[in-house]
C-alpha cells in the first residue's frame, strides 16, 4: 500500500535530475514571463502560446515537474517521458514562430496506460506487460498528436481497466488527491488524480462501465464518454469491446470541449440548450444515495429547475437486470480477449489475483448466459430510447457515494450494503451497454467535504450539444448564472 508523503511545499516539485530540479525551483521562486499560471485552462494556454507570453517548452517543463510530483505523492503516473515531450514542445515552439500552429499546439496532456503509445512503456496496468513498448500509437493518440498535443506520460489504471479503484498489488495503489486515505476511482484513476492534483489540465482515458466518469466524480473533475463508436478504440487494450469507449477528462468542461472539438466532436453555436427538457433520475435501485450526495444532487436539480423544464423520470422496471447483464458481458468478453492473448501459465504467473479470479469465473460462463445478457441489453436500450423520446437529457448522480476508503471491500448506504464495484458502477454502467453519451461534472458538498457529481446523459449522436449544456450547467451550478451566445 502506498502511503501519502508529507513533504514541504517546495519539495513536491523537486525531481532527482538536477536539470529538472532547476526548472522546478525557477517555477516556485522566480516567476517570469514564461511561467504559466497554475490555474490557466487549456484555452487560455493556447492564447498565451499564440501571443508568445509563454513557450510550449516552459509549459511542458512545468507539466512534467508536476507529473513527477503526482507520481511520487499519488502514484498517478506509470511513465513520464521527458525526452519525447520536450522534443514535441520544441517542434511546437518552431511552429508558433512560423505561425503554423495546429488546434492543440503545445498543450501537455497525459494518456491512460491502457492506450498504446509508440516507444513509451504501456503495461496496461499489469506486470505481464512490464517494459512493453508498442510499435504504433493508438488512433486517439495519433489524432491528438497530429493536432499538436504533447503527450507527457501515461497515467495509472486498474489492471487491464478491470476495476474501479486503480489499486495494484504489484505497482501500488493510486491515491485520491483530495484525501490520501481514499480511492480515486477507476479504472482511469490516474488521469483524474493527476488533473485534480494540478499536474495536467486534461487527459485521455477509457470508459467501459464508468471508468472515466467514476474517477472524475470522486476526484472533483470532469469526465466525458462520447456515443459508443464515436472515437476509435484501435490501439486500446480491450476490456469488453462492445462496451469500450474512449473518454476525455479535464479540470473543467471547457478543457474537455477543446480536445473534443479538435477531434471533430463539434459543439453547436446556438441557444437551443435554453429550451432543453431534463428528465431527473434521483436514484437507481437497489443502491440508494448517501446523505451528502442526496443533498448535493437535490440542491443542483432545484437550481436547474429555475432555468429548465424538469420532469421526474419513473425508474420502475427501467434498469431491471441491467447491472447483472453488464457484469456478464464484461466477464465473457473480457475472458475472450485475455484467453486469446495469453495461456493460463502466463495469466496465473503474471496477472494480479483479482484478475485471475475473474478469468476463472469467465471460464464457467456459456453462450446462453451471454445471449441472455445481450437480450437484456437490447430491451433496456429500447426502454431508454422510449424514456428519452420525451426529454432531451437525463440528469442523475454519477455515483451514489463519495470516494470509499482504500481497501474497502464493501460500501454501506443506509440499509444497503454491496461491493464497491456495484456501488460505484450502478449509475454509470447502463449508459455503456446502451452506448449513450454521458458526462460527469462536479458538485460542491460543502467546505472540507469530498465532491459529489452530476451525470448528464444525451441521446446517441448528440455529443456536441451534451458538451454545450454541460458547460452551461457547470457555470450555473457554480455561479448561479449561465452564458448566452
Amino acid at each position: 500500500m502506498n502511503q501519502p508523503n508529507c513533504l514541504p511545499q517546495d519539495a513536491i516539485f523537486r525531481g532527482q535530475n538536477p536539470a529538472r530540479e532547476a526548472v522546478a525551483m525557477t517555477d516556485l521562486h522566480q516567476p517570469s514571463r514564461t511561467t504559466a499560471p497554475h490555474s490557466m485552462g487549456l484555452r487560455n494556454a493556447l492564447d498565451a502560446l499564440a501571443t508568445r507570453q509563454i513557450t510550449a517548452t516552459s509549459l511542458t517543463e512545468q507539466a512534467l515537474e508536476r507529473a513527477e510530483a503526482s507520481k511520487r505523492l499519488l502514484n498517478a503516473f506509470s511513465a513520464i517521458d521527458w525526452d519525447r515531450a520536450l522534443k514535441a514542445a520544441a517542434e511546437s515552439d518552431r511552429r508558433y514562430g512560423e505561425s503554423r500552429q495546429r488546434a492543440l499546439e503545445g498543450l501537455p496532456i497525459a494518456v491512460k496506460d491502457l492506450i498504446d503509445t509508440r516507444g513509451m512503456e504501456t503495461r496496461y496496468g499489469s506486470a505481464a506487460y512490464l517494459g512493453h513498448q508498442p510499435a504504433a500509437d493508438a488512433d486517439i493518440v495519433t489524432a491528438l498528436v497530429e493536432r499538436g498535443a504533447i503527450i507527457i506520460g501515461k497515467t495509472t489504471t486498474h489492471e487491464f481497466a478491470w476495476g474501479v479503484t486503480t489499486a495494484s498489488a504489484r505497482f501500488g495503489d493510486t491515491l485520491n488527491p483530495l484525501d490520501h486515505a481514499r480511492i480515486p476511482g477507476g479504472s482511469s484513476g490516474g488521469a483524474a488524480a493527476a488533473i485534480a492534483h494540478g499536474a495536467i489540465k486534461a487527459g485521455v482515458g477509457t470508459d467501459t462501465g464508468g471508468s472515466v466518469r467514476i474517477p472524475a466524480a470522486l476526484c472533483g473533475v470532469v469526465g466525458y464518454k462520447p456515443t459508443l463508436g464515436t472515437l476509435s478504440t484501435r490501439g486500446v487494450f480491450p476490456l469488453a469491446p462492445t462496451c469500450d469507449h474512449i473518454g476525455l477528462l479535464g479540470e473543467q468542461v471547457d478543457d474537455v470541449m477543446l480536445l473534443a472539438d479538435a477531434i471533430d466532436i463539434k459543439v453547436p453555436e446556438s441557444d437551443a440548450w435554453l429550451s432543453a427538457r431534463l428528465g431527473v433520475i434521483r436514484d437507481i435501485a437497489p443502491v440508494p444515495l448517501s446523505p451528502e450526495i442526496a443533498v448535493a444532487f437535490d440542491g443542483a436539480t432545484k437550481r436547474l429547475a429555475q432555468v429548465f423544464s424538469c420532469v421526474n423520470v419513473s425508474t420502475s422496471g427501467l434498469f431491471d437486470g441491467v447491472f447483472g447483464a453488464f457484469a456478464s458481458i464484461v466477464l465473457i468478453e473480457g475472458g475472450i480477449e485475455h484467453f486469446r492473448r495469453n495461456d493460463w501459465d502466463r495469466i496465473s504467473t503474471h496477472y494480479n489475483p483479482e484478475t485471475v479470479d475473474r478469468l476463472k469465473r469467465a471460464e464457467t460462463m456459456d453462450l446462453r448466459a451471454y445471449a441472455a445478457a445481450q437480450q437484456t441489453r437490447r430491451c433496456f436500450t429500447a426502454r431508454l430510447h422510449e424514456v428519452m423520446s420525451t426529454v432531451d437529457y437525463l440528469v442523475l448522480p454519477t455515483c451514489p457515494c463519495t470516494a470509499p476508503h482504500l481497501d474497502a471491500g464493501t460500501v454501506s448506504i443506509g440499509a444497503w450494503t454491496g461491493t464497491v464495484r456495484e456501488a460505484l458502477m450502478t449509475y454509470t454502467a447502463p449508459f455503456n451497454i446502451a452506448g449513450f453519451p454521458a458526462i460527469s461534472i462536479p458538485l460542491a458538498t460543502g467546505e472540507r467535504s469530498l465532491p459529489a457529481a452530476l451525470q448528464i446523459v444525451a441521446k446517441p449522436g448528440d455529443d456536441g450539444a451534451l458538451l454545450q449544456i454541460a458547460q452551461q450547467m457547470e457555470l450555473m451550478l457554480r455561479t448561479g448564472t449561465a452564458h448566452k451566445h
